[in-house]
């Protein structure tokens, strides 16, 4: 059994076709690459977002907390009667 050569117009569309495949490998590889990035920074928000959900959670389950309450004053700027406030205005 002998096989025919393949000639040089059969090579030539064999060389275009493997550099076709070849650029369109890369160009999907950098693809794939950006789509991952981009989901990773995706999954770093939804973690940050879920920590704040768990915050916020934590803080309606313990809104009649006295100590909740009074450390919400003390981030609003309420003082206790009685109590002096100073105010850093060095800065």
């Amino acid at each position: 059994m002998t096989f025919k050569r393949a000639g040089f117009l059969t090579k030539i569309i064999v060389l275009v076709l493997l550099i076709y495949m070849a650029t369109s490998l890369l160009d999907l590889r950098g693809r794939i690459q950006g789509v991952q990035t981009e989901k990773d920074g995706l999954a770093r928000q939804v973690a940050s977002q879920q920590m704040k959900n768990r915050e916020l959670e934590d803080a309606i389950e313990h809104s009649d907390d006295p100590e909740m309450l009074e450390q919400v004053a003390r981030d609003k700027g309420f003082v206790k009667a009685g109590e002096e406030l100073y105010i850093d205005v060095a800065n």
